[in-house]
């Protein structure tokens, strides 16, 4: 069985402070989702999951599974099961008996705990390994034996705070694509609590986007990189290019000149955001007369640095393009690349 999940202005204010650190947040989560809480240090997420899990009591709001309040329903009656970032295993039982002890707890016979845990451990692809201690094992196959060990009571809700910010990058791909694949073989509803926008990206049906206590954008993952809400949302998604000027129907007047927009915008002042890739180099619609400051190999591509009148702005060229400091170039905004958010941010 897996549950729809509502969070209801859900508010935690800790004691011996007045500053939320969750603030007001509502957002429905649909049955078999797996949705990714990102956001910085400090900005509510982890607080918020435990809100769900019944680790911590809000001060305000409900939480709510397939339309009921479970926050008066103790943590170990909610069918919620929480993979942390460290796997906290007991070093004194096998392997077996860590990922079975859920089960050993509920009164479950050892035949079918042995059966269930032999499952499990397939399901994490760490088949045969059960005679083993924690200590035998790396920090990938712990963070395995983690989640097996939380799936196997069969919960209606999976919960991972940060369980890949102590692997190493292959480790850390490895892992994504194991638990995307389990959680679309069980169709669990997921949540998943990262920092790293990358990680969110690649995981995620559903991104929310949380700072400084508040969800700031919900939505599809690309929804980020083309579609931001905010300044904010933007920079932390990594765009660093911003053009102040005045939005008329879809046109942008900026020291940049006259811009077309591929989308219609309220009227009156505003903030041109695009992306670094999807600035063009090249004259036509949108363009205009850039000095390059320096430029960056890195690997994969060339990012530059360019100034346009007052306007900074960076862009990204194939690795086998070169630039010099000084040169001008033409540059041109592709109009359906360029959004406008408010020039007003209270995040900044």
């Amino acid at each position: 069985m897996t549950v729809s999940v509502d969070m209801v202005r859900l508010t935690k204010v800790y004691k011996g402070t007045d500053v939320a650190s969750v603030d007001d947040i509502s957002m429905t989560i649909e049955k078999g989702q797996l949705v990714a809480l990102l956001g910085p240090s400090g900005c509510g997420k982890t607080t918020t999951m435990k809100m769900l899990a019944g680790l911590l009591d809000p001060t305000q709001g409900d939480v709510q599974f397939d339309g009921r309040s479970v926050v008066d329903i103790p943590a170990e009656k909610r069918n919620v099961a929480m993979v942390m970032q460290k796997p906290r295993l007991f070093p004194h039982m096998s392997i077996g008996d860590n990922v079975g002890f859920g089960l050993r707890m509920r009164g479950v016979d050892k035949k079918t705990r042995k059966k269930r845990v032999g499952e499990m451990m397939e399901l994490v692809r760490l088949p045969g390994m059960e005679d083993r201690r924690p200590g035998q094992l790396s920090g990938g196959q712990e963070q395995r034996i983690s989640l097996a060990r939380g799936l196997i009571t069969e919960p209606d809700i999976l919960l991972l705070d940060e369980p890949l910010s102590q692997l190493d990058a292959n480790l850390r791909i490895e892992m994504r694509d194991l638990i995307r694949s389990i959680q679309a073989e069980l169709g669990i509803t997921s949540i998943f609590v990262t920092h790293d926008q990358e990680e969110a990206v690649m995981l995620a049906d559903r991104i929310a986007l949380m700072l400084q206590g508040r969800i700031q954008q919900d939505g599809l993952p690309q929804d980020f990189y083309e579609r931001p809400v905010t300044q904010a949302v933007a920079r932390f998604f990594g765009t660093q290019n911003f053009v102040p000027g005045t939005v008329s129907g879809r046109s942008f007047e900026s020291v940049l000149g006259t811009l077309e927009l591929g989308h219609e915008h309220a009227a009156g002042e505003g903030l041109l955001v695009i992306r670094q890739e999807a600035i063009e180099v090249g004259g036509g619609e949108n363009s205009f007369e850039a000095t390059v400051e320096r430029a960056m190999y890195l690997g994969t591509h060339v990012r530059v640095w360019a100034h346009a009148a007052d306007v900074k702005l960076q862009f990204t060229v194939p690795p086998g393009v070169r630039y010099e400091a000084d040169q001008v170039i033409a540059l041109r905004l592709p109009k359906e690349q360029a959004w406008v958010v408010p020039v007003e941010d209270k995040l900044l």
